[in-house]
């Protein structure tokens, strides 16, 4: 199945909110337009290991290298989860190294700017700081990639077509207009949606009360999913968070399965998290809304591993 490039996909919304302009209406975004989320057998890297650069270059690889995701003149968008004022061994927030691997391997396949941020729940320089992922940006020294904090005046109402739980909602546009979006996780425990993975990492591009999104959390999630396509999802499982999630704060619900997950397919890829947890893929409501809206594929025997 051919995928759309998200450039397509902007000048497409574009087109449409300009033609629907004389009325005065945000466009409703068309999933027709939208990049294939679930292509046949999509491929699957899972990788083990210690060294956490190597890991996330030898995960990569697997699936062609950043090459095949990541083209020169690119603007890059990665989105680490860094919701949490805690430090890496605690496992709240992505690994410091995953991200700056990513970063690196994003500026080799010759992106134009490479943009870091998150929207945090605890405050946002504290987040940041302590869990590493400032230092490890910062480390990169290039001025092409920054670490930003989420402008307040970024989002803008969209219209979702066919939502379930909502038909509208505020998106940080710097994501919806990026040339790519790299979705990157870490898999821990959550309260409400038993665990948080890509799809739920997603919740940190998006404006509004997200509150209201726990009410009926699996259509809540997919209704974003079905608007923001990232192009690839790296799942940070070197460490995890077993309970007590999504906040943490106890190194005894740390497990360490030294595990990167990576696929285009943001479904395939939580779905083989759940494994990780002793779970199966229909365990997680999430995961079972996405797959039957047709986002990916969440059958792990339909994934090729690679």
């Amino acid at each position: 199945m051919t995928r759309i490039d998200r450039r397509t996909f902007i000048r497409r919304s574009i087109q449409t909110a300009v033609a629907t302009s004389a009325v005065g209406c945000l466009p409703a975004l068309d999933l027709l337009a939208l990049p294939a989320h679930a292509a046949e057998m999509p491929p699957l890297a899972v990788r083990k290991g210690q060294d956490v650069s190597l890991l996330v270059k030898e995960t990569l690889h697997a699936l062609g290298g950043m090459e095949n995701f990541v083209k020169s003149g690119d603007v890059v968008v990665v989105k680490p989860n860094i919701g949490w004022d805690r430090t890496v061994e605690l496992a709240a927030n992505t690994h410091p190294e995953v991200v700056k691997t990513l970063v690196e391997l994003c500026l080799d396949a010759g992106a134009k700017q490479v943009r870091i941020f998150d929207r945090t729940c605890n405050d946002e320089r504290r987040c940041y700081t302590q869990s590493g992922i400032r230092a490890a940006v910062e480390s990169v020294k290039s001025d092409r990639v920054s670490l930003e904090y989420m402008d307040r005046h970024g989002y803008k109402e969209l219209a979702i077509h066919g939502g379930k739980a909502f038909d509208r909602w505020q998106f940080y546009m710097p994501v919806i207009e990026a040339d790519r979006l790299i979705n990157v996780p870490i898999a821990k425990h959550h309260s409400i949606s038993r665990l948080t993975l890509g799809m739920k990492n997603l919740m940190g591009v998006i404006g509004g009360n997200r509150g209201r999104l726990h009410h009926k959390i699996a259509e809540s999630l997919t209704d974003i999913a079905s608007v923001i396509h990232a192009d690839l999802t790296v799942i940070d499982a070197t460490r995890i968070l077993v309970a007590n999630g999504p906040q943490g704060g106890r190194v005894e619900d740390v497990r360490n399965p030294e595990t990167l997950i990576a696929s285009p397919d943001m479904v395939a890829a939580d779905a083989y998290a759940t494994t990780l947890f002793g779970l199966k893929p229909e365990d997680v409501s999430t995961i079972v809304a996405a797959a039957q809206r047709g986002l990916g594929v969440m059958d792990l025997k339909q994934v090729r591993m690679v």
